[in-house]
């Protein structure tokens, strides 16, 4: 080797001077330690998987159809996957929205990544809740969005202040999580989802709708999808997008996924998929469309929303029993997290990242909430998963929680 290739370093692309490593996926390095109690993944728990159905589906995959589980395939996505999952959104009220009106991703992530390609040019203005998906900012700004922050409540992202927002940056789109938010968990009222599609309308403002969690509710049903509300708001289907994915509700390992767009961009977001992976998985899509067509998922979905609701309970009464008034937060109405607020009562820290490092030594991880703002972070914040953890090991991991806020404080 000449001692140019050996010293000269590799030219990267600009565009990844916009990004930053996760800061979930570094704390995942200091996981290590036995005994830990984790509240930082935001996953599903792996023993709640319908291993045996899913097993059915594979096999049913391969018996009915090999050839076309097996082979290469279109990359609108497999054609009975579009009807079972047209008729997954229809069960949830989004009636008018057929096979030919969505694409199929390899998850919903891939989903955001094509929004990105496909919408956002060097220095165009996007519109994101403050907090919000750590991926979709990372993904976003490495296509070289400015991202601009509209804050959530209890109530889902501030429609008032969205106004303005649009009405000042006339930004290429807004990104919305509005049921059950990652990190937030927060549910948008119906009031603001309607507010929203009447924006979209009336500002002539493309809004994402992201919708992994809304299937995991726990007491009733959370209020209607932006895109089944868009019947009801004449023109706003026309402004709106909708990911989908089952893995919250499935299996993250399957990778699927789906976007429902307007025909334009729909069709530009499949050749940009094309360029990407030619298309998800086959054999994923046969076994998911078995999967759906046998009709597991509403016994699944049950037994999933009864246990990750006695372990959101667990969490909030822990909370208020071991943190008092140190912190503050609003119980979930469903979806994966908890997401709290230092508040600093009695002299207590109000650094979640410092909190994080004090946790890990008492042996319970989570993660800081800072790096899920795009801007001006709220460092008092941090987020709590309760899916992966049992009733008596949440209970413990918040005990150990609070020894390290009292240790912190110190």
């Amino acid at each position: 080797m000449s001692d140019f290739a050996a010293s000269a370093p590799v030219r990267l692309a600009e565009r990844l001077n916009n990004v930053e490593t996760s800061a979930i996926r570094e704390l995942f390095k200091l996981l290590g330690k036995p005994g830990i109690i984790s509240f930082a993944g935001g996953f599903p728990d792996a023993a709640l998987f319908d291993v045996e159905g899913i097993r059915e589906a594979a096999l049913a995959a391969l018996a009915s159809n090999p050839g076309a589980a097996l082979q290469y395939g279109a990359t609108e996505g497999f054609d009975p996957l579009r009807e079972q999952l047209s008729a997954f959104m229809a069960s949830k009220g989004a009636v008018d929205v057929a096979p030919t009106d969505l694409i199929v991703t390899t998850g919903s992530q891939q989903a955001l990544d094509l929004l990105g390609k496909t919408l956002i040019s060097p220095g165009d203005k996007v519109i994101v809740e403050g907090p919000t998906f750590l991926a979709t900012i990372q993904c976003f700004k490495l296509y070289g969005a400015e991202l601009i922050t509209v804050p959530v409540d209890g109530q889902g992202a501030d429609v008032e202040v969205l106004q303005r927002l649009i009405e000042q940056h006339r930004p290429k789109f807004v990104y919305l999580i509005p049921t059950f938010g990652n990190p937030s968990g927060a549910t948008m009222s119906l009031q603001r989802r309607r507010r929203v599609l009447e924006l979209a309308v009336q500002t002539a403002t493309l809004v994402v709708e992201d919708d992994p969690y809304g299937d995991l509710y726990f007491d009733a049903p959370p209020p209607p999808s932006l895109l089944a509300l868009s019947a009801q708001v004449p023109g706003s289907r026309a402004r709106l997008v909708h990911c989908g994915s089952l893995s919250k509700v499935l299996s993250p390992g399957l990778r699927v996924g789906w976007l429902v767009a307007p025909p334009a961009l729909l069709a530009k977001a499949t050749m940009c998929k094309q360029f990407s992976d030619a298309h998800t998985s086959t054999f994923a899509q046969a076994t998911a469309a078995h999967y759906l067509a046998a009709g597991r998922m509403p016994a699944t979905l049950a037994r999933v929303r009864g246990i990750y609701a006695r372990r959101a309970d667990a969490m909030v009464q822990a909370l208020q029993a071991e943190l008092g008034e140190a912190v503050a937060f609003e119980p979930p109405r469903g979806g994966l997290f908890v997401w709290v607020r230092l508040t600093g009562a009695g002299g207590t820290c109000t650094d979640g990242a410092e909190l994080a490092q004090r946790a890990i030594e008492q042996g319970v991880a989570f993660v800081p909430g800072a790096p899920f703002f795009a801007r001006d972070p709220d460092r008092a914040t941090l987020r709590l998963s309760f899916a992966t953890v049992d009733e008596a090991r949440i209970r413990e991991g918040v005990r150990r929680l609070a020894a390290a806020l009292r240790i912190c404080s110190i």
